[in-house]
């Protein structure tokens, strides 16, 4: 359904993405941030299901082509572990944000696993944009505090994750809290990566519609 196409970063570097338009010419707009795996097939068919569900989806490749089996683990943490997250937040996810935002719409950014992490750094560092919804990931403080998040955020968490642990996710979800920002958190009695239809070991249908529906309608509410 979507295409490969070529934007530019605010530096001026030009760099890859997964586009997937909406039918209508006016629709807001969503960037979608991989999983540690790279631009995979699982990533491109969610953009695509943004375009249809009414967004111009983007999903730029943070990986420059390099995409892990799912099996390999460890060369996804290398991959995920050598990735400047600040300048592939503040450079290659703004210029999405940017390149949706050309026709005036309001845009969003959505992440997955190392996406979501992603998502909560451009909630906090990326001004153009006007929503969030970030999936089993959050950043280390001094990438982005809850005090430091700018517009409203919606963030969906797996009970059984020991990556973006409860822990974890309870300790931001209080921050947010207590700084007064616009936040709502959902957990699922669920495995990590529960929306990746591709990964039969861990996809939770039932979680992954409920979030999906979630999802959507925070966007139509805080894009429109």
């Amino acid at each position: 359904m979507g295409t490969t196409i070529s934007f530019k970063r605010p530096d001026g570097k030009e760099v890859k993405g997964y586009l997937a338009n909406a039918s209508r010419g006016n629709a807001p707009g969503v960037v979608v941030i991989q999983e540690w795996w790279g631009l995979s097939e699982n990533i491109k068919g969610l953009t695509d299901r943004f375009a249809l569900a009414g967004f111009d989806a983007l999903a730029p490749d943070l990986y420059n082509g390099v995409l892990v089996p799912y099996h390999d683990t460890e060369a996804a943490n290398k991959e995920m572990g050598s990735l400047d997250f600040l300048d592939a937040t503040e450079q290659t996810v703004r210029g999405a944000v940017q390149y949706l935002k050309r026709n005036g719409a309001k845009v969003g950014l959505t992440g997955f696993c190392l996406g979501g992490a992603v998502t909560i750094i451009g909630a906090a560092r990326i001004p153009e944009l006007s929503a969030a919804v970030c999936f089993y990931g959050i950043p280390p403080e001094q990438a982005a505090k809850p005090a430091d998040i700018k517009v409203p955020l919606q963030g969906h968490f797996a009970s059984k994750d020991d990556w973006c642990t409860p822990q974890v996710v309870d300790a931001f979800e209080s921050g947010l809290k207590a700084a007064g920002k616009a936040a709502e958190f959902f957990r699922y009695d669920a495995d990590h990566a529960f929306v990746n239809e591709q990964r039969a070991a861990v996809h939770d249908r039932e979680a992954a519609e409920l979030a999906w529906g979630r999802a959507t309608a925070f966007f139509s509410k805080h894009l429109a």
